[in-house]
């Protein structure tokens, strides 16, 4: 049964990121969502009153109580391989704190589950990156949501918090070639953050069940859906 406005409610990871700060943005404009529970390593402040924070230690996520009442969960965990130190580091975010945050989804009775994954993810990859954001899309999947999306966006375009100068290396060079990225290569196209947030919330506001992957034209579509 279809829910009405305002009876949504949202649980959110990785909020204080790039995408998942746009991403409350959005939630909090849509007028679907009553509730927004914001999991996070400290109280994030929003002068909202849809708006808590559950302060958790992700190391033992696992051990986490169900949120009771949860019926859309949106997942922007990530982190890169330097900030991360190692690749066992960047594995237990990407893959562990990601597959934790999933089944307490579950637990919680959420019915869709939105995530943030990246062109090219391939658990079969002998790249690390691709092949940790492909586990971590399994792990997803195998759980019982009635819709989940995943989002494969390629560069991430927008303001950081903090600097990292190889991607910015990397996003100028795909914005000189974008021109050349078409048909099967527009995937790689560098994208707003705000508009993969957006998409976050379109997917999960639509009727669809099942699983669904996003990348490139798609990603977009979905975007201009809000």
């Amino acid at each position: 049964m279809a829910r009405s406005v305002g009876e949504r409610y949202a649980l959110v990871a990785g909020a204080t990121g790039l995408v998942g700060g746009h991403l409350l943005d959005e939630l909090l404009r849509s007028d679907a969502y009553g509730r927004i529970t914001v999991l996070a390593r400290r109280p994030v402040e929003r002068r909202d009153e849809r708006v808590s924070s559950l302060v958790v230690d992700f190391e033992h996520l696992e051990d986490a109580p169900a949120v009771k009442g949860v019926t859309d969960a949106f997942c922007a965990l990530g982190t890169t391989l330097k900030k991360a130190g190692s690749a066992a580091a960047f594995r237990r975010v990407d893959l562990g704190y990601v597959t934790a945050f999933a089944r307490l989804a579950a637990r919680s009775g959420a019915s869709r589950f939105v995530l943030v994954s990246s062109v090219g993810a391939d658990e079969k990859s002998s790249v690390l990156y691709p092949r940790v954001k492909g586990e971590a899309e399994r792990e997803v999947r195998s759980l019982s949501f009635e819709a989940v999306h995943i989002l494969r966006p390629s560069f991430l375009l927008g303001e950081r918090s903090e600097s990292r100068p190889g991607e910015r290396a990397g996003i100028v060079a795909a914005r000189a070639l974008s021109f050349a990225l078409a048909g099967p290569l527009a995937r790689y196209r560098p994208i707003e953050a705000g508009d993969v947030a957006r998409a976050m919330v379109a997917a999960a506001l639509s009727p669809e069940t099942g699983i669904h992957v996003h990348e490139g034209a798609d990603l977009r579509r979905l975007a201009r859906a809000r």
